[in-house]
């Protein structure tokens, strides 16, 4: 069961707590809608996991040439195509049933997002910028369906902001496998569009409107009248500190193939996205 386990990639639901996003930026913190994120948060995590299963078995003969990603265990051989297709397919079933159980327009979001992802798994990702674009539009997606399980509409600026810092960790991780490429290493056919000049550019541009996005949100005359604070803007400076530190992964310790176990893994990054929750809920009571 523990190859199993790694298939679905648990690490990973972590990106899944986009969910919460409109809940903690509307602090409509009510019991039924903690429960209601939640469960949207543990059926988009199954989905997640069933398309990793099928992602791994198209991907298995390039992660096979991987470092890290050999190890996973449809390419190691630890689990059948065929097993791990079945296994997807049981995830997906759970996760979609109790979507429609749970809201059907939650239901038509992660039905939307899966759909997407599994183009994205059979040809889109091999499309260079339209792979990351996708990535990030899988981001909006969980905003919208936390935002439809507790019946809000999300503002232009959280939608903007998701947008634009899951572009920038795309970048982030696709210039992992322009390193390995550079290396010998083949892992992705998508590489061959990008070089590490348009990666670093593109990632500093991201960075930049990233921030500008965020300041212009918090110094936003709906934001400051809503939250009933100016000083939401003194936030911002935890944002600069978590680009400036994930940069200095990426550029100075290339290290930035996975951006979920950076998170999980890198105290600074931590303690910074700590500083700034807590910053952001003391500065807007």
């Amino acid at each position: 069961m523990i190859h199993y386990l790694k298939l679905m990639r648990p690490q990973q639901w972590i990106k899944n707590l986009f969910l919460f996003a409109p809940l903690f930026f509307s602090y409509q913190y009510s019991p039924e809608n903690i429960a209601a994120v939640l469960g949207g948060f543990i059926l988009f995590s199954l989905a997640s996991s069933g398309l990793y299963s099928i992602n791994d078995v198209f991907d298995r003969v390039e992660d096979r040439q991987h470092p890290e990603k050999k190890y996973r265990p449809v390419a190691a051989g630890k689990i059948g195509t065929r097993s791990a297709v079945l296994f997807a397919i049981v995830l997906l079933t759970v996760a979609l049933s109790g979507a429609a159980l749970l809201d059907t327009t939650f239901l038509t979001v992660l039905g939307i997002y899966v759909i997407m992802i599994l183009a994205y798994s059979l040809k889109l990702k091999q499309i260079s910028i339209l792979d990351i674009t996708l990535i990030a539009v899988g981001f909006v997606l969980r905003i919208y369906a936390g935002a439809e399980l507790i019946d809000v509409t999300p503002t232009n600026w959280i939608v903007l902001v998701t947008f634009l810092l899951a572009l920038f960790l795309a970048l982030a991780k696709r210039r992992d496998d322009v390193l390995l490429g550079d290396d010998g290493i083949k892992t992705r056919k998508n590489a061959d569009g990008y070089n590490l000049e348009m990666i670093n550019a593109g990632m500093v541009f991201m960075a930049g409107v990233t921030t500008v996005a965020y300041i212009m949100y918090t110094m936003s005359e709906d934001v400051i009248d809503r939250l009933a604070s100016e000083n939401i803007y003194l936030t911002s400076g935890f944002v600069v500190i978590g680009i400036l530190r994930y940069m200095q992964i990426t550029f100075v310790e290339n290290r930035s193939g996975n951006p979920t176990y950076l998170v999980i893994k890198d105290i600074f990054l931590q303690v910074t996205i700590i500083c700034w929750l807590i910053s952001f809920l003391i500065f807007s009571f």
